[in-house]
């Protein structure tokens, strides 16, 4: 498929407008090569994901984290790491782009859609005052205990933090993906039974208890669900197109 339409067609979707002000999307590593015929998916593009592109075939990887987070070329002076990738993508041919808070923000179709999917919520929206994040309901209420076992089993997730202060039994349920920790109190005055996002420092936590609410933390490796997502979208666009999708996050031991 002609690169450009392929792009063309993903930027309608998810317009790089979308996008938060602070962040970095769109191409990160070229030239636009002329056309696309495999497309490696990824959350971070790495030296292991890049290998795996690599050894997979890939005209192209599309990253949900930037691969340059600021201006590249003071990355690529400062960090040997990001130096390493770029130059190894640049001289497999492999072009590079990343979605990141335009594929977070997308409603339906982007990031907390899918995992509000998985956890079978129905009525799904964005919230009124954090629209990246979004709620639902239940198709019956959980014990609190109970919901944040089903929550970590449902988005694949080795483990999870719950704060349980709120309400003993969940019936609506708030989700942003990634590092979203600082949005509980959106969920809460929205009258959400829990929130669950990641990421969350002590200070935060300590908020959220005080204020009687449930929060789960669950880690940022559940936005691996990118891969998924945007395969299907790919597919949609192009059945043509041959997907490496690159599942590599591996999440923190737990030591009991």
């Amino acid at each position: 498929m002609k690169t450009r339409k392929l792009m063309s067609k993903l930027y309608r979707i998810f317009p790089r407008t979308l996008a938060e002000s602070w962040d970095h999307v769109g191409l990160m590593i070229g030239p636009v090569k002329e056309e696309t015929n495999i497309v490696a998916l990824c959350l971070d593009l790495d030296a292991e994901s890049l290998a795996k592109a690599i050894d997979g075939g890939a005209d192209m990887v599309i990253s949900h984290h930037p691969v340059f987070f600021g201006r590249k070329k003071d990355i690529l002076l400062a960090n040997a790491e990001r130096l390493n990738v770029f130059e190894k993508a640049t001289e497999a041919g492999i072009m590079a782009y990343s979605f990141h808070t335009n594929f977070d923000a997308k409603f339906p179709e982007g990031m907390n859609e899918a995992l509000a999917e998985k956890l079978g919520l129905s009525e799904i929206h964005p919230l009124v005052s954090e629209p990246m994040a979004v709620g639902g309901e239940l198709p019956a209420p959980m014990e609190v205990h109970d919901f944040a076992r089903f929550a970590r089993q449902a988005l694949s997730s080795p483990y999870g933090l719950l704060i349980n202060r709120g309400k003993k039994e969940i019936k609506s349920v708030a989700i942003l993906g990634g590092g979203g920790s600082s949005s509980w109190r959106e969920a809460m005055l929205e009258g959400y039974d829990i929130y669950i996002s990641g990421d969350a420092p002590h200070h935060t936590r300590r908020d959220i208890a005080n204020a009687g609410a449930n929060y789960l933390d669950l880690p940022h490796e559940i936005e691996s669900i990118f891969v998924e997502r945007m395969t299907e979208i790919l597919l949609n666009i192009n059945q043509e197109l041959t997907i490496v999708p690159i599942v590599h996050e591996i999440p923190p031991e737990i030591v009991l």
